[in-house]
């Protein structure tokens, strides 16, 4: 069963966040932009001792925890060529990891080298125009096209009912995909810090003035105004602060996103507000409670139109709350799956 004939991913605007807020005009030519590959973003992690304390993850190399991790390459909607890491107990419950805008698998570091993957296949997904996959110019507003790329890493992997954990951005990209293929091929769902709707005032209700006062700069084509933009986008994410070498981590892998990618992301106006009562299979909705991004009220929001859903509000964690408690975001979402 699908959902596409309810709604269309229908409108909540008809002027995006991008084009309510801010102008690309007489911006330098793409030649001047960070981020047009990813050789920056694999230096970085290569030689970072933290985040990256197993290597770049190669067919058969393990991780710090002695499992092996995999990459592959799946063809997404359009032909898009995804970059894929998976590892973890091949028998278990897979969880599929979806991160957020302008960050790539490597966010899920901290469950990826955890004792989930002792119980279940862990896969994480770099999304198009993040981290290792394609980075096409005008593939960023179709949500048939963000659903594809998910079907796609579900069917070439045979994952066997996953869990889809998404977040900030990431919940977007799997409700796309329960839009245009419905529920039937997975478990449940975990809305993590998460957004269901873009473009719309009511969207931009729920994030916070710091927030919408970087997004400018993330935004721009300059250089030095978006790698600005985009590390003051990290210190947002997280109440518990990186080390120096974590942080130029991240930082390395989210200025490997061209700045039309993240342009291209936030143009959509949309909303799921007739998808979300719809849904059945079981979610989990975690949220931080000092949430620096998302406000925490959006939790009553999506309580509100999915009544059957689990609220995990985590005491003294910012929007990233995988990375600022992950020993209790683990456990919990090891829980859910196994209530599955």
């Amino acid at each position: 069963m699908t959902f596409s004939d309810a709604g269309s991913t229908p409108a909540a605007s008809t002027m995006p966040l991008t084009h309510q807020f801010f102008s690309f005009a007489d911006q330098p030519p793409e030649s001047a932009l960070v981020g047009n590959d990813a050789s920056t973003y694999r230096r970085l992690f290569d030689s970072s001792s933290t985040l990256g304390e197993f290597q770049w993850p190669r067919p058969g190399c393990a991780g710090r925890r002695g499992k092996l991790m995999q990459t592959h390459q799946v063809t997404g909607g359009g032909g898009v060529q995804l970059h894929v890491v998976e590892t973890g107990n091949q028998r278990g419950r897979p969880i599929l990891f979806i991160h957020g805008v302008s960050q790539c698998w490597l966010q899920w570091n901290l469950q990826m080298n955890s004792s989930l993957a002792e119980a279940h296949r862990l896969v994480a997904m770099d999304m198009r125009g993040h981290g290792l996959s394609d980075k096409p110019h005008d593939v960023y507003t179709d949500s048939k096209l963000w659903a594809d790329d998910v079907n796609a890493v579900i069917q070439t992997l045979h994952l066997d009912h996953p869990v889809l954990s998404g977040w900030s951005y990431g919940p977007l990209v799997f409700l796309d995909y329960i839009r245009h293929y419905g529920e039937d091929q997975i478990g449940g769902l975990q809305f993590v810090g998460a957004v269901t709707k873009l473009g719309s005032e009511e969207a931009m209700s729920v994030l916070t003035p710091e927030f919408l006062g970087v997004v400018p700069q993330f935004l721009s084509t300059d250089a030095e105004t978006s790698v600005r933009g985009l590390e003051s986008l990290l210190g947002l994410c997280f109440r518990r602060k990186p080390s120096a070498s974590e942080l130029y981590l991240m930082l390395g892998y989210n200025v490997s996103v061209p700045p039309f990618v993240r342009q291209g992301l936030f143009s959509r106006s949309f909303h799921n507000d007739d998808l979300l009562p719809k849904i059945r299979k079981p979610v989990l909705l975690t949220h931080g409670a000092a949430d620096a991004i998302v406000k925490p009220a959006v939790v009553d929001q999506h309580v509100a139109a999915m009544p059957h859903a689990q609220v995990q509000l985590m005491a003294n964690t910012g929007h990233g709350a995988f990375w600022d408690n992950a020993a209790d975001f683990n456990e919990r979402l090891r829980a859910f799956c196994e209530s599955l």
